[in-house]
């Protein structure tokens, strides 16, 4: 027997899809690893250990949930990636999802555990003694000349963030807040 594309209207004869709480409910028609499932109504899926997604498998393939999500409700799977706007991997909620491109994805990222100014693209430059900015843009690293104000700093890398088209794909900007907060804006 050949394997068959998973459809949309396949995909709602086995799950079911709360969007509101972006949990998946096994039909009585759930196929796991090759075989009818004795446990509909429970919850479908689990949670990577490795990488934190929730994965569904259906006829022995793993689905990543969120792509489901976009095939359950849109009808069809993503060309590009989905992002979890607020950066929680396993919260597939509909209000949580967008499909965007790889580069929009890889700018919606939290702030680096090696990061030690608390602003993403702000660094204490130890050789020129000053805060330094860069950003990613047009492909390639883009660097700003070392400053010895923090503030203006973080102006220069929320400057660099909207000419960059950031704000589309970034949900929370480290360097908007930390202007917002502090009333720089």
């Amino acid at each position: 027997m050949s394997e068959q594309k998973l459809t949309q209207a396949r995909l709602k004869e086995l799950l079911h899809y709360d969007p509101d709480t972006g949990i998946w409910i096994k039909a009585q028609k759930y196929i796991s690893r090759g075989r009818l499932s004795k446990t509909y109504g429970n919850q479908a899926g689990y949670i990577s250990k490795s990488n934190g997604y929730r994965y569904i498998g259906i006829n022995n393939i793993a689905y990543l949930s969120s792509r489901l999500v976009f095939l359950y409700v849109e009808g069809y799977t993503p060309e590009n990636q989905v992002d979890h706007i607020n950066r929680i991997r396993h919260d597939d909620r509909w209000i949580n999802l967008r499909h965007v491109s790889a580069s929009c994805n890889n700018r919606n990222v939290g702030i680096r555990v090696t990061n030690t100014s608390g602003i993403t693209g702000v660094y204490w430059h130890k050789i020129k003694e000053g805060w330094t900015v860069c950003i990613h843009g047009n492909g390639k690293r883009i660097n700003f000349n070392s400053c010895n104000n923090f503030d203006h700093a973080v102006k220069i890398r929320w400057e660099a963030e909207k000419k960059y088209n950031y704000p589309n794909c970034n949900s929370t900007s480290p360097a908007y807040l930390y202007l917002e907060r502090n009333n720089l804006l």
